[in-house]
């Protein structure tokens, strides 16, 4: 029987998760799943310049469970843009750090941790927020996690 997959921590959930060739109808494409720690090891190896050591540590896995992450996800972005597919960033077994709130009012989107509940946008007191890792079903779990690890 295989082990239970080990949790994998990102940082903050992802400003965008959908991706498609200019021009192509939505309904006329091939859909690839980039799972949400598929974007993070693109995004600490890629993006941050982290090598395979540090990235590990960061997500809290062995270095070879995320050379086979990274190994994955960049096979997946190829095919998206050679062959033209819709690229969409959701699942995986993960925990956020932190959190981004949007406001639909103002467009104005900050930073956040899971320690207070916020309800309303700092910059202009709109009730109308989207709490992005609340997409992701993320929030309670999350909160539990980071406080129990002190990290």
């Amino acid at each position: 029987m295989p082990r239970n997959k080990m949790q994998r921590m990102v940082h903050r959930p992802p400003l965008y998760t959908e991706f498609k060739p200019v021009g192509v109808r939505r309904l006329s494409l091939d859909s690839i799943e980039l799972s949400i720690d598929e974007y993070e090891a693109i995004r600490l190896a890629d993006n941050l310049g982290m090598n395979h050591n540090e990235a590990s540590e960061e997500m809290e896995i062995s270095r070879s469970t995320f050379t086979r992450l990274i190994e994955k996800a960049r096979k997946k972005i190829a095919e998206f843009i050679i062959d033209g597919k819709q690229l969409q960033i959701d699942g995986g077994n993960i925990h956020f750090r932190g959190n981004i709130i949007k406001c639909n009012s103002c467009g104005h989107m900050f930073n956040t941790n899971f320690e207070k509940e916020i309800t309303n946008c700092p910059s202009c007191g709109s009730e109308n927020i989207v709490d992005l890792a609340g997409g992701f079903g993320h929030g309670r779990c999350c909160r539990n996690r980071n406080n129990g690890r002190g990290r």
